[in-house]
């Protein structure tokens, strides 16, 4: 049993002596992990930092086995951002969240060519991370939950008004609530950004605070939860950031999911 593939280092870990185990996703084959020879060394780090693109090749004698995994370097997109720490941040968060609540061995196409070309652009360009990823940031991360059938209902008003004035989502529910239904509950709904239903917008650090907020809850307590995993620190290490840019204090997730209007 073998592939050879383009694959997103996602993350890697020392084990034995100088080897590695290492988790990559790629488009054909989705989330695989295997082991890596040599992966811990000087030389296997560089090869196996989280973010890089490569092009993988993994053998087993059987399917279920875990495997051996070798690669070439592509693209080493964390090098090129260590000096920058939201950047660095964004990559970290992106690449933690796709290894901790993907299925193993699923393919996710859609989510790996928008994983490989934020990471890309982010590394290339860490100006535009800084001014104008996040709203990207938090796009994809929307696209995860779809794809992994948690998908938001941001496109009508759950309790019938009109869809063109939709601020809120329901924590309960996933669905978006126009302003003038939003009503006295309110204060107990998630704020939906502008830029997430108008790509040509980028809004304002608050903004993408919100999104944060937003997408936060649900993978909190869908994508994770389902799995009985927590949230990876990266991701809370990035809304940090993003709050602080904001000019605000970070709010920690909620522990338990609040209560929300009906629809």
């Amino acid at each position: 049993m073998e592939w050879e593939a383009p694959a997103l280092v996602l993350s890697a870990a020392p084990y034995g002596e100088g080897s590695a185990i290492v988790h990559v996703l790629t488009g054909e084959h989705g989330l695989y992990h295997g082991l890596a020879r040599g992966g811990s060394s000087s030389r296997g780090c560089a090869v196996w930092q989280t973010g890089n693109l490569v092009r993988a090749r993994w053998v087993a004698r059987l399917s279920e086995q875990l495997g051996n995994i070798s690669a070439e370097v592509v693209h080493a997109s964390a090098a090129r951002i260590l000096d920058d720490p939201l950047p660095l941040a964004m990559l970290a968060s992106l690449c933690a969240l796709a290894d901790g609540c993907l299925p193993e061995r699923e393919p996710h196409p859609a989510i790996f060519q928008g994983l490989a070309s934020l990471l890309a652009r982010i590394s290339l360009d860490p100006h535009w991370a800084v001014a104008e990823a996040m709203p990207e940031i938090v796009r994809w991360e929307l696209m995860l939950l779809s794809d992994l059938g948690f998908g938001l209902d941001l496109g009508h008003c759950a309790l019938g008004g009109p869809d063109d004035d939709l601020r809120w989502v329901s924590p309960r529910t996933g669905r978006a609530v126009s302003d003038d239904r939003a009503g006295e509950w309110r204060h107990r709904l998630l704020p939906l950004p502008r830029f997430v239903q108008h790509p040509g917008e980028i809004g304002t650090p608050q903004d993408w605070y919100d999104g944060l907020r937003l997408t936060g809850h649900f993978l909190q307590r869908d994508a994770f939860g389902q799995r009985h995993r927590p949230v990876p620190e990266a991701r809370f290490r990035l809304q940090d950031l993003i709050a602080r840019a904001a000019g605000i204090a970070p709010l920690a997730p909620p522990a338990e999911t609040p209560p929300a209007p009906p629809g």
